[in-house]
């Protein structure tokens, strides 16, 4: 469907077509512009910076999405009536402010909430002030404090730095010695800059990972269907954390009656003690959970849509997210019903070779035009660019970034998913791909 082609749609929900902005360059945002194209309250879409599949739905704008002055800039040129946030970063720098300041609506918390993604720190503060489980922790501003307190510690034990760290600021260690150098990776060599001065140590949870997301206006919560993240580079969940090398949809382990309970002792808790103390959260809340004796402890909490766990929950979703998301602001949830696909949806994600360390840009990429027609698969790009190849106007695409793209496929049980994702994955190649080769095996297993 072509924007021509939305023309005459009638209103919905009672609220007007508008023009939408989308901040972020990944997979994710290519899902959110992709799944919003589909709206009929939409009347064009920009997306800042975007990436080179987001180019070929929306428009994409020469602004880094931590650019916020010229992000409301140009939303108050183009009079956006609403703007999107992908990435965590603007949020915790104050894009939701400054936006509400000047009158525009946007979707995400407010900079003291983004805290709660900002600062593991804040969060573990949040979630003990209200009562939520989570693994027992300390605070540390140095490292020899830090060791003498893993000295008296049993292993594994989990090293954190407490701001943001792209995903990588988590450090599960399977001894002393391994959290030993954590803390100096962290701390003395700085990896990860400002957000390694502090670091929380806790232990090691074990269970069965998932995430919940939640849309709230503040007061009604609002549960999207479960995922589950594959954080780790290689097969069988081992070696370094990467940003997610693929997710799936629903989580197995959380049915109904877990769902019920992760809401009754996660989410409502937060929602309803922010709203106590005057501080209303808005947007999507994020639950990373270890499922321990069928009680959900919260390992970290996102103030935003998961990646790659939206390329895996948006394509099941039927209702109209533009609505969803204008009611989340508006304060209108209560009542809202989200309508889902009955099918399984798996994601694997296409990386350059040697991610997540140093990769090479700039590999052409082949094959993606053979997926085009191919019912129930979708591709969702992320690390690539689409460049003129000569004068002619030929394009081509290339990698831009470490996590390339994401292929997604829906089934009517997991193995038919992974059938058709895996399949699909033979037709792309660029030099130096990699993906791992056992997205799902979790869930079929059960």
């Amino acid at each position: 469907m072509s924007w021509a082609d939305k023309e005459g749609l009638g209103l919905n929900g009672g609220f007007k077509r508008v023009k939408v902005l989308i901040v972020g360059s990944g997979g994710r945002e290519h899902c959110i512009v992709w799944k919003i194209f589909q709206s009929s309250l939409v009347d064009k879409i920009y997306c800042a910076p975007g990436n080179g599949g987001t180019a070929l739905v929306a428009e994409n704008l020469e602004i880094a999405a931590t650019d916020i002055d010229s992000l409301l800039k140009f939303a108050r040129k183009e009079k956006i009536g609403l703007t999107i946030v992908g990435p965590e970063a603007p949020l915790v720098e104050g894009i939701v402010d400054k936006f509400q300041s000047a009158g525009l609506k946007i979707f995400g918390p407010r900079k003291e909430l983004a805290l709660l993604e900002g600062s593991k720190i804040y969060a573990k503060e949040v979630m003990r002030k209200f009562g939520v489980p989570t693994a027992d922790f300390e605070v540390f501003t140095g490292p020899e404090k830090a060791k003498e307190y893993i000295i008296k510690k049993d292993a594994p034990i989990v090293v954190k730095a407490d701001g943001l760290a792209a995903g990588k600021g988590v450090i599960v260690c399977q001894n002393k010695s391994e959290a030993f150098a954590a803390v100096d990776l962290i701390m003395v060599d700085k990896k990860f800059g400002q957000a390694g001065e502090r670091i929380i140590i806790e232990e090691c949870l074990q269970g069965e990972e998932v995430s919940v997301l939640v849309f709230t206006d503040g007061e009604t919560i609002l549960p999207l269907i479960s995922s589950q993240d594959h954080k780790r580079i290689f097969e069988g969940d081992k070696g370094p954390n990467s940003g997610g090398m693929g997710a799936y949809s629903p989580a197995p382990l959380v049915g109904e009656d877990n769902l019920t309970d992760i809401i009754k002792k996660v989410f409502k808790p937060v929602i309803e003690g922010l709203k106590r103390e005057g501080k209303p959260y808005k947007g999507i809340l994020y639950g990373g959970l270890m499922m321990k004796n069928d009680i959900p402890y919260v390992l970290e909490f996102n103030v935003r849509f998961g990646d790659p766990e939206t390329q895996a929950i948006l394509p099941k979703l039927k209702s109209d997210l533009v609505e969803i998301i204008l009611k989340a602001i508006d304060g209108k949830l209560l009542g809202t019903k989200l309508e889902w696909d009955s099918r399984f949806c798996l994601c694997v994600v296409l990386a350059s070779g040697g991610y997540p360390g140093s990769y090479q840009k700039g590999k052409e990429i082949k094959g993606l035009e053979s997926l085009e027609s191919r019912e129930d698969i979708f591709v969702f790009h992320a690390g690539t660019k689409l460049v003129s190849r000569n004068q002619s106007a030929a394009v081509s695409l290339l990698t831009s970034g470490g996590r390339v793209m994401g292929v997604v496929g829906l089934g009517d049980n997991i193995e038919d998913a992974q059938n058709k994702v895996y399949k699909a994955i033979k037709k792309v190649e660029f030099e130096g791909m990699y993906y791992r080769k056992d997205i799902g095996y979790k869930a079929a297993l059960k």
